[in-house]
């Protein structure tokens, strides 16, 4: 290719499966979103290597599986919080420092979630600028926080390690510096809007990549007045709109810049929603965030590249969003590395070629560091269930058709026990190159999590500090 492409990967925050228009929602209007399908290609079987953000978001800019890079446990908790010491690993390539390292700008706006220490930021991780939060943004001071009696009490009944409590205000990161704590968040993605389009103007001889990292639809929601008025679904509706919006004037300034072919968009989310009555949807699948059944992991996904990928097509090839790093990798000259293994697969035969076929024998669902499900083909098998997610936690085995049942509602494992043992042999193999927690299984292909000595929390609280909020007056928390 004569020209390499600029690449926009913009990555949402507990976007369900079922909230876009152009993936069946009844009650989200998302306009651009739905345009954007219109003229490229919508995914309908895309998957997150993880149920929850921080590991989902390693796993996409490192390609690899959260196991595989030492993200499948934080200390015991699924994912990182405020002051903690471990993190994404220096050693690991992101997808920022391959393009980076072949000559591209790059930027990042919005959650970052792979460690607050200054040797785990984005500007250590190829990324030339960013701006944004390092965490989610329920991870300020907000009221009703839970006494160490009540905190006791939900860990034994459901035998999980809670979080510990948010007493630190939630910083507003540029670049490596703290400029502002508790913001304002209902103006926070039209300030990452306004700095996307300055980096998307300036003058350079070189391609961009720009990774736009949402606040939306996490917990809690803080959203202007003018999208909340048009709401249909109160709050979340709102906050949805404004990711439309987002992608609309994202989309405006490329056309007006002359830049919109040479332009890869991508558009996607870091797991399902929490499917609360009335708010997100992951319909037509089953359950929600946190969870290994489809609604936990399988999220919209749409990629438009005018004059290169085909309009309006969409594909069911079992596709990851570890596999945006090998294939961006491609698009945009860089070299993979070779002294470890990426587990993405380049799937440019699927987006380019309408090719059917997708390249993953298997795919592998974990929660923290237990394996809990494969799917390979249309079948996928459920062997464990975490507790805090489902009464009866432990080892299963239910077999599911996804392509006659998509809401995992009909367990086949009695009618189909070759498939089943199948199965089986490839949770085995994973078991032992990624390890396990369920079994007690130690990968022999993992990498160590970063880890620094003394960490602390990038604020505290200044009772004399006039913050914009000094506690934020929602207790909603994801």
């Amino acid at each position: 290719m004569s020209q390499r492409p600029n690449v926009i990967l913009i990555n949402c925050d507990d976007l369900g499966y079922g909230d876009l228009g152009c993936y069946g929602s009844p009650v989200h209007d998302t306009p651009a979103l739905d345009k954007m399908a219109a003229e490229g290609i919508r995914l309908t079987d895309f998957y997150m290597a993880s149920p929850v953000c921080s590991p989902s978001r390693g796993a996409m800019l490192t390609g690899c599986y959260p196991a595989r890079i030492g993200f499948d446990d934080f200390d015991g908790i699924h994912v990182l919080f405020p002051g903690m010491g471990v993190g994404l690993n220096p050693s690991e390539v992101t997808i920022a420092r391959l393009l980076k390292d072949v000559g591209y700008a790059t930027m990042m706006v919005g959650k970052w979630h792979c460690g607050d220490q200054p040797e785990f930021l984005p500007t250590n991780h190829g990324f030339d600028h960013w701006l944004g939060l390092p965490y989610s943004n329920d991870m300020g001071i907000q009221p009703g926080e839970l006494s160490e009696k009540e905190r006791a009490e939900i860990e034994e009944k459901r035998g999980i390690t809670l979080p510990p409590p948010h007493k630190v205000p939630l910083p507003l990161m540029l670049d490596d510096d703290v400029i502002e704590a508790q913001p304002d968040q209902a103006s926070l993605t039209a300030r990452y809007l306004q700095e996307s389009i300055r980096f998307i103007r300036e003058p350079r001889d070189k391609p961009f990549f720009l990774y736009f990292a949402h606040m939306y639809v996490h917990l809690p929601i803080y959203v202007q007045a003018r999208f909340a008025e048009e709401s249909r679904n109160g709050p979340y509706g709102a906050a949805v709109r404004c990711i439309d919006w987002a992608a609309e004037v994202l989309f405006h300034e490329l056309a007006a810049l002359g830049i919109d072919d040479d332009t890869i968009v991508i558009f996607t989310s870091d797991n399902g929603a929490l499917a609360r009555p009335g708010e997100g949807s992951n319909l037509p699948l089953r359950a929600n965030k946190g969870t290994t059944w489809e609604g936990g992991q399988r999220v919209p996904c749409i990629i438009r590249w005018p004059g290169r990928i085909p309009a309006g097509i969409e594909s069911n090839a079992v596709t990851t969003a570890m596999d945006l790093y090998p294939t961006i990798a491609r698009w945009c000259g860089a070299t993979l590395p070779t002294d470890r293994t990426i587990d993405g697969r380049d799937i440019s035969a699927i987006l380019l070629d309408d090719d059917p076929t997708s390249p993953h024998e298997a795919f592998f669902y974990y929660s923290g560091s237990n394996l809990e499900a494969v799917r390979s083909g249309k079948w996928k098998l459920h062997v464990y269930k975490t507790p805090g997610f489902r009464p009866g936690a432990g080892p299963i085995e239910e077999l599911y058709d996804l392509e006659n049942d998509i809401g995992e509602t009909d367990d086949v494992a009695a009618d189909h026990p070759e498939i089943v043992a199948e199965l089986r042999g490839h949770i085995e193999r994973a078991r032992l190159d990624l390890g396990d927690g369920a079994t007690a299984t130690t990968g022999a292909g993992r990498r160590p999590i970063g880890r620094v000595d003394d960490p602390a929390p990038l604020t505290t609280f200044d009772p004399d500090h006039p913050y914009y909020m000094a506690e934020y007056d929602l207790a909603d928390r994801g």
